[in-house]
Order: structure tokens, then sequence, then C-alpha cells
């Protein structure tokens, strides 16, 4: 077969696999294996590459035999603690062997973190709703100059709303599965988010998770979708780069709306929720715009909204966006692996943890969609005693973003992705923009 080596030496820089909890899974399958070499695919931006790893030199081809080589742990591990902090993570975590199944991962967690506490469920109802009450009266009383912060306050507390009704659809709110439909369609209400439609979605999302046609949020361009028309592609660049904090309002707008998208045996209940929201809007915003006029609309409900959509694409696309999480083909494509190893854990400021509900502990959610919100980082820090060297971890920092609103663009089976100005460099203004005037903090 043929293979490349350098002029100097073949380094095989993937994590040392280390032990985990189930000794019958502690074989690792060479299949297994091959995947660390993905690792030495990955760009480092701003890391010289020198001290042996991956020498950028001239290569030749040569016949050789297949053999496998032992990846130096401290190689591996320093490697890998560079590509953390060139990509603004905490940790990047080992590639998971194919033979860990992701009811492996759920027998390791305690059975308390699956149970209903209907006290703490209401309790996080009776947060949100004071939240936002508090926002909508500092947007009332703050002055013009505050007001983007009144904004961003009230945009985080009805973030807050969503994570209720999200907890609804996962049947992880109530044992009660009728209260769970109405406080799900109420909590979604002020949204405008159909509850039913966006349900059977997301469900589809956690059963293909980074599966790369089937996934229902957010997955890589094509792309011969990139290369479909000039007009097209400028619309991508921009969704996709300066846009893609507020990404989510044309998933809304798609995904949501469209009857035709969903199952016979689900379009009654999208009717319903359609009807519920053209209700809303139909008694709701008339009656903003009778008391505090067109631009009371704007301000009170408009400017909170966009705040929303801020956190629902920021989340969504930190939980599974980074240049070594890979998007894989059905036929390839492992559970365990997509939801442990393809899922990111993010901290965030300790206020928006509280007023979203922890809906960035967004692993164990992955493991198990049973699991209630308020009990997220119980089962977080269960994972971590058990799994923890195949974690991917972060804390927000302007580098993370920088790097998945610069680099992870067009699917690329190889490299995962390719970024717009390595495709299309002439059209790619807006990310060059944006690698000029992002900061780069971690």
């Amino acid at each position: 077969m043929a293979c490349k080596i350098s002029d100097s030496m073949f380094l095989c820089l993937g994590p040392t696999q280390r032990p985990i909890r189930s000794q019958r899974i502690a074989t690792h399958s060479s299949a297994a294996s091959s995947s660390h070499l993905k690792w030495e695919s990955l760009p480092l931006k701003g890391i010289n590459h020198k001290k042996g790893l991956i020498p950028m030199k001239r290569t030749k081809v040569i016949q050789a035999v297949a053999v496998p080589v032992t990846p130096s742990s401290a190689d591996s591990t320093e490697y890998g603690k560079q590509l953390a902090e060139t990509y603004g993570f905490r940790q990047i975590g080992e590639p998971l062997p194919d033979n860990v199944t992701l009811k492996d991962v759920i027998d390791t967690l305690p059975k308390k973190v699956f149970e209903i506490d209907d006290v703490k469920a209401w309790t996080s109802v009776l947060i949100s709703v004071t939240s936002y009450a508090l926002g909508i009266f500092m947007i009332s009383k703050a002055p013009w100059y505050l007001l983007p912060l009144a904004w961003a306050y009230t945009g985080t507390s009805i973030t807050g709303f969503f994570v209720i009704g999200h907890d609804c659809a996962h049947k992880s709110f109530s044992k009660n599965k009728l209260l769970e439909d109405i406080v799900g369609t109420l909590a979604f209400l002020p949204l405008i988010y159909p509850y039913e439609p966006w349900r059977f979605k997301h469900d589809r999302h956690h059963a293909k998770t980074n599966m790369l046609a089937e996934d229902t949020a957010w997955h890589p361009v094509w792309e011969e979708e990139f290369e479909t028309s000039p007009f097209l592609r400028k619309a991508i660049i921009f969704g996709y780069g300066p846009f893609r904090p507020w990404m989510s309002i044309a998933h809304w707008l798609i995904w949501h709306f469209d009857v035709n998208k969903f199952r016979l045996n689900e379009v009654k209940r999208v009717k319903i929720s359609l009807a519920c929201v053209f209700a809303f809007m139909a008694i709701g915003w008339p009656l903003i715009i009778y008391k505090t006029g067109i631009m009371g609309w704007i301000k009170f409900w408009l400017m909170p909204w966009l705040g929303y959509h801020f956190w629902m694409s920021t989340f969504t696309m930190v939980h599974h966006t980074a240049p070594h999480i890979p998007f894989k083909s059905s036929d390839e494509w492992n559970a365990a692996q997509a939801q442990l190893n393809g899922t990111v854990h993010c901290d965030y400021p300790r206020w928006i943890e509280i007023l979203c509900h922890d809906i960035n502990v967004h692993i164990p959610h992955h493991i198990s969609s049973r699991i209630p919100s308020y009990n997220l980082r119980a089962a977080h820090k269960s994972i971590q005693e058990n799994w923890g060297p195949y974690l991917n971890e972060a804390t927000w920092n302007w580098r993370l973003m920088k790097t998945i609103m610069t680099m992870c663009h067009v699917y690329n089976k190889e490299q995962n992705y390719i970024a717009f100005d390595e495709l299309a460099p002439e059209e790619s203004s807006p990310i060059t923009f944006l690698k000029r005037v992002m900061p780069d903090y971690a």
C-alpha cells in the first residue's frame, strides 16, 4: 500500500488511550486507533510547527507494509494541549474507542440524575418568569444608553423559557405528559416557536447527532451547495460568518413552519402548535403595539427576541462545532462517539447559566435527554469521573468563537472543515474582516 513519510520521520501524534471503567471495553479496536491520525491534519493556527510536531517538509511516496505505530504519550499530550489552546478549549477529548457503546456510558450514571423533581421543575419556571418580568421593568425604566444592557439581560432571561419547553419536549419536566405539552407550548409562545414542530425535529437531532445529512441542527456547508451560485455563496458566507450568532432565525423559519417537512402522523400536532403561535401573534403583537406603539413592539419584544436568538445560535454552534469534531456519514457514524466525543461542555458566566437553566452543561443531555436540566451538573460530574479523558471542555472565550466563525465552514472528510477563504478567497472578505477584528483572548 502507499503511505507518506516525511524526509525526517513519521509521527503518530494521537493521544494514548487511558483505562476506562468497564474492563470489557478496555481493549481498543484498530479502527479507533486509526482515528488518532485525524489530529495530524488539523490546523494549529498561530502555532509554529517545530519541536517534532508534524514537520512541514516535502513528502515522498514509497511502498510500505502497514505497521501499527504506538504514539508517544508525551508528544500526544503536548500536541493535544497546543490544539486545545489554539482553538480556545480547556481540553480536547481523546478519540473514544469504537467498541464503547452509548449504553456503556449511560450505565455509569447514577440513577438519581434521571429523577423528576416537581419542586425543582417549577422553581425553574419561577426563576424564568421573575427574571423576565424584571427585564421588562428594566426596559421600561432604562435611559436610552442603558437599553442594550436591559435587552441583553431580558433576552437571556427569555432563553430560560426555551429551556423549560426543551425539558418538556424531552419528557423530563413532569410525570404528567399532558401538563408537559401545555407548559412546553406556553413557554415557547413568547419566542414565536411552534412547540411540536420543534420537538419532532429536535428528537431527530438527538437520534442523529453530528450525522452529516440526517442531523436536523446545524451541520457543515456542502461544497456543492457552496458552488451553486454566486448569490447563494455570498449569503452562505455572511450567514456562517458574521451573522452566525443569529443563524438560528433562519433555522427557525426554514424548519418549523412547513407542514410538508413532517411525517403524516405528526401533522395534526404540528398544525395545533402553529395555530397557537399564530394566535399569539394575532393577539399579543397588536396589544403591544396598541399600548406602546410600533417602537414599543421593537423595544419590548423584538430586541429581547434577538437577544434570545443570540444565545440560541451561540449555544448550538458551541455544543457541536469545532475543527476537531467530525460530522460523519450514516455508515461511519457511532452514537457514543457523537454524543460523548462530539458534544462540547462550555462554561459561561454563572448568571447566564442560572437564567438559562444549565443548558450549557450539554454532554450529559446528549448521553440521555431524559436527564432534567437541574440534574445536568451532577450527571456531568459523574461523566468527568468515569470518562474524563474523552470530554471536550471549554470556558466561553473570544478565541473559541473566532475559531468556529472563521474556520468551521465547508465539509471535508479528511480535515472535517475547510474555511470559506480557502475555497473562495476573493469573496470571503466577511471572514477576513472577522479574523482582523474579533479578539483572540482565551
